[in-house]
C-alpha cells in the first residue's frame, strides 16, 4: 500500500479553494458597495469567517485526499479479498448508516425541519430515517456488485416508485424528502462510501470499476426520498385518524 504524505499536494487544494470562494467574495463586495452597506464590523467579522472557511475546506479536502479516498477504496479491495462476497451486503448497510449519520449536513436539514416546523417533524426522525434509507441503498449497492445487477433495473422502478408516492404522502414532507436525496449525498458518503465501491468492484473478477464502481451515490440519492416521502405517508395517516 502506497503511502501519501500528509501535506503532499496542499498547496494545489488552498489554490482550488480559493478559485471556489473568490467569485463569492466578489459577489459579496458587489453588492455591498452598491445595496447592502453593512456596518464595517459585520464586514470584518464576514472576512474572518469565510478565511476561517476557506481553511476548514483545505483541511477536509486534503483529509479527504489523504484518508479517506485511499481507505475506502483499501477497505473495498480487502473486503473482497476475504472471500466470502455476500458478507458485503450487511457490511454496506453497517457503513452506510454511520456515514450518513455522521453526516453534518444531515445533521443541519434535521435541524432546519424541527425548527421551521416548530417541532412537529422532529430532528432524531429525519436523521434515523435518512441513516437507515442510506444503509439499505449501500447494501443494495453492493447486492449489485455481488450479483451483477444493472444500475437501472434499480433507478427506474425506483423513481417511478418516488412518483407513486408523491399523491398519497403529505404535501408537507414532499420539499423535505428531495432535499434530503441531495443532502444525504454529502461529503461522507462521496468520498468514502464511492470510493469503496470502486475498491469492491476492483476487487471482484468480472467487474469493472468504471462501469460497476459507480452509481452507488445514485441509489443514496434515491433512498432518502423514498423513505420521507413514506414517512409523510405515516404522518397524513395519523393526522387523518388525530381529525
Amino acid at each position: 500500500m502506497i503511502v501519501t504524505p500528509l501535506f503532499e499536494g496542499m498547496d494545489q487544494v488552498f489554490l482550488e479553494v480559493a478559485q471556489a470562494l473568490l467569485p463569492l467574495l466578489i459577489f459579496f463586495g458587489v453588492f455591498q458597495v452598491l445595496f447592502l452597506k453593512l456596518p464595517r464590523v459585520y464586514v470584518i467579522n464576514l472576512v474572518r469567517g469565510i478565511l476561517i472557511a476557506a481553511l476548514g475546506m483545505a483541511l477536509f479536502l486534503q483529509g479527504v485526499n489523504v484518508a479517506f479516498l485511499p481507505a475506502g477504496r483499501a477497505i473495498g479491495e480487502a473486503v473482497t479479498a476475504f472471500g466470502h462476497l455476500w458478507l458485503l451486503i450487511p457490511f454496506g448497510f453497517l457503513l452506510g448508516f454511520l456515514a450518513t449519520y455522521a453526516e453534518p449536513a444531515v445533521r443541519v436539514l434535521g435541524y432546519q425541519v424541527e425548527e421551521s416546523s416548530s417541532g412537529y417533524i422532529k430532528e432524531s426522525l429525519i436523521v434515523y430515517s435518512l441513516s437507515v434509507a442510506v444503509a439499505i441503498s449501500v447494501a443494495l449497492g453492493m447486492a449489485r456488485l455481488v450479483y451483477g445487477i444493472p444500475l437501472l433495473s434499480i433507478i427506474i422502478p425506483g423513481y417511478l416508485l418516488v412518483i407513486v408516492l408523491l399523491l398519497f404522502t403529505d404535501q408537507d414532507f414532499v420539499g423535505i424528502a428531495f432535499d434530503s436525496g441531495g443532502v444525504a449525498t454529502g461529503p461522507m458518503a462521496v468520498t468514502f462510501l464511492l470510493s469503496l465501491a470502486v475498491g469492491v468492484a476492483a476487487g471482484i473478477e468480472g467487474r469493472n470499476p468504471v462501469v460497476d464502481g459507480f452509481g452507488l451515490i445514485a441509489l443514496i440519492a434515491l433512498a432518502p426520498i423514498l423513505s420521507v416521502l413514506a414517512l409523510g405517508i405515516l404522518y397524513r395517516r395519523t393526522r387523518g385518524e388525530e381529525t
